[in-house]
Order: C-alpha cells, then sequence, then structure tokens
C-alpha cells in the first residue's frame, strides 16, 4: 500500500468516511504496479470536487502520484464518485506500467533475448 495518501475536498465537497477508505484501497493498491526501488517514496495527492451543481451531481476526482523522477497525473468526471476513482486507478496503472518498462532495462525483455539464445544455440548444434 502507499503510505501517503492526502485526500482532500475542493470547494465545498468533503468525502465521506466510506469513499475515503475505497480510495485508500485503490490508489493504495497502484504500489504493486510500481517497481521495488519506487514503493517507498510514493506519494498521492487526491483532489475530489463537485461540479455542475446546478445541472445534476458530476463529481471531479484527480490524484497526482508522484515517483522518483516522475510526477503522473490522472483526472476524470462522472456522476459517481467510486467510478471516477475507478477510471482514475485504471489511467495511473497504465501509467505505472510505462514506467516501470521505461525505468527496468530487463522488463519486458527478457523474452526477446531468449528467443536469440534458443535459435543461436540450435545453429551451433547442427
Amino acid at each position: 500500500m502507499i503510505a501517503q495518501i492526502e485526500i482532500t475536498g475542493v470547494g465545498p465537497y468533503s468525502p465521506d468516511d466510506q469513499t475515503k477508505k475505497y480510495i485508500k484501497k485503490k490508489i493504495g493498491g497502484l504500489d504493486r504496479l510500481a517497481p521495488r526501488h519506487a514503493r517507498k517514496s510514493m506519494h498521492a495527492d487526491v483532489k475530489l470536487a463537485e461540479v455542475n451543481r446546478d445541472k445534476g451531481n458530476k463529481y471531479e476526482v484527480e490524484v497526482i502520484l508522484t515517483v522518483p523522477d516522475k510526477r503522473m497525473t490522472a483526472k476524470d468526471s462522472t456522476m459517481n464518485i467510486l467510478a471516477a476513482v475507478d477510471i482514475v486507478e485504471a489511467k495511473l496503472a497504465t501509467q505505472l506500467r510505462k514506467y516501470k518498462q521505461d525505468t527496468l532495462p530487463h522488463v519486458g525483455k527478457r523474452r526477446l533475448l531468449d528467443r536469440f539464445k534458443r535459435s543461436y544455440a540450435r545453429e551451433q548444434q547442427s
């Protein structure tokens, strides 16, 4: 779990305990996608706002996730605040996978190297 998650309501909106618990569970679980060296220093700032009050309730969720050497942001707005949290979590998961692939040189390339080694070994045998 990400140790530091700051949840703030923007303007008149203030999240209830159930929403905070859900956010901590979803956003806090993103650390499993991060490289090991980045897990201890990760922290997230979650901003929740209620927009378009006159046309009906619409909630906006913005998450700023800070990892070493990078800052990732994701934002979404829907009628249901929990659905917005899910969408933002999916966006951040994609960004974290890309970050991990860029920072660790061996991720995703091992299979390709193994394929070349096997073909080279076959050539040597024949």
